[in-house]
């Protein structure tokens, strides 16, 4: 019995051991999933078409939000502004300050007009443009609007893949491929289709902080760059007009009071004050002259914000997707490769060709033949 279990013990052990012995298999590995050409072509285009698709919710956001970035700046345009700079004490204090920028002009090269011109504008920032992007930001429209873009994108890429059963990590290569944002050097400044839509959230993007960070650069900083050159004009006309109008007014009333002295002698001359009912009288003419300008101005400044392709409301976003469209653009349409006409084939419209070498041939032979015939016709004697 005890050798029984002897022997038991061995043989248990000796399976075992072999078993420790036996070397792991090796799982098979799949070979991996050929994808024709063809379908991805079609993946391209899908891709393409995607970009577009998710395009226009961005542009009707944006386009929305800038329409009621317009409607509050008439707004307060309306009830700030325009009430702010034609009314009778302010124009007595620009009289004042128009006579203080003579004086201290000197012989420099800066007019009254267009310090008068700057000050104004500064005055419609402080008044209008600033408090309403405390509202509706123009660069955030921007930013939201792209982020908008990337997620509905993002989102049908992904059905794309599904869609065509690519595997994932061949269809991941293909998104590497597409470039989406390209700035110069460094290259942390570039960002291919994979790394845009992958990326969460996309303002933790380097590349895409550089992109809008170069489009405010070009604007001119905080949404205030447009306004300054349409605005300008405006201030400019109505410092033009303002001092016109004191030079023919005479007497300075106000100013030269607040003045006195020899300083409010010299107001008296420079600059006009303008009484109250006289004032109230020009003053709606005013207001409608003014109005029409900033209109216009504004209308101008709205489609810069809105359409401008470098600095708009939708700059980001067409910076992407023309990358992205652009580059499957090229990769679709492939160059068609004609082959060479056969030579022993006739073009249209032309008669039969024959080989030089078929030709002697046939040559030679009509002249054996002749010979062989001269020879049967005439035997020797």
């Amino acid at each position: 019995m005890a050798v029984c279990q002897a022997r038991f013990v061995i043989v248990a052990l000796l399976v075992i051991l072999a078993g420790c012995a036996t070397p792991q298999r090796v799982p098979d590995l799949a070979p991996p999933v050929y994808v024709p050409e063809s379908t991805w072509q079609q993946v391209d285009r899908d891709i393409g078409a995607a970009s577009a698709a998710a395009r226009r919710p961005a542009e009707n956001y944006a386009r929305g939000s800038m329409k009621a970035w317009l409607t509050r700046v008439r707004q307060r345009t309306e009830a700030d502004f325009i009430p702010w700079y034609t009314g009778y004490w302010t124009q007595q204090w620009l009289a004042i300050k128009v006579a203080w920028y003579k004086l201290s002009a000197g012989q420099e090269k800066d007019p009254a007009v267009e310090r008068l011109a700057a000050y104004l504008q500064e005055q419609y920032q402080e008044r209008v443009l600033g408090p309403v992007a405390r509202e509706i930001d123009p660069d955030a429209v921007r930013g939201q609007a792209t982020k908008l873009y990337v997620q509905l994108l993002g989102e049908q890429v992904q059905g794309i893949q599904r869609r065509y059963g690519v595997p994932l990590d061949q269809f991941d290569r293909r998104l590497k491929d597409i470039p989406a944002i390209v700035l110069p050097p460094p290259a942390a400044q570039r960002a291919s289709l994979y790394q845009t839509v992958h990326a969460l959230p996309i303002s933790e993007l380097p590349a895409y902080a550089a992109l809008l960070a170069r489009i405010r650069e070009d604007v001119g900083g905080a949404g205030a760059g447009p306004s300054n050159a349409r605005i300008s004009p405006v201030a400019k006309r109505a410092s033009e007009k303002l001092i016109a109008r004191l030079a023919v007014s005479g007497g300075a009333s106000a100013a030269a009071a607040a003045v006195g002295g020899v300083a409010g002698a010299v107001i008296s001359l420079g600059a006009a004050g303008i009484g109250a009912m006289t004032h109230e009288k020009e003053r709606p003419e005013m207001e409608a002259q003014l109005r029409e300008s900033l209109n216009a101005a504004l209308d101008d400044m709205w489609h810069s914000l809105m359409e401008d392709p470098a600095t708009g409301a939708m700059a980001a976003v067409d910076h992407i997707a023309g990358q992205v469209e652009g580059s499957l653009i090229r990769t679709v349409v492939r160059p068609v490769v004609l082959e060479p006409v056969p030579q022993d084939l006739p073009l249209p419209g032309e008669p039969p060709r024959h080989d030089e070498d078929e030709e002697v041939q046939a040559d030679d032979e009509q002249d054996g033949d002749e010979a062989l015939t001269d020879d049967e016709g005439y035997p020797e004697e």
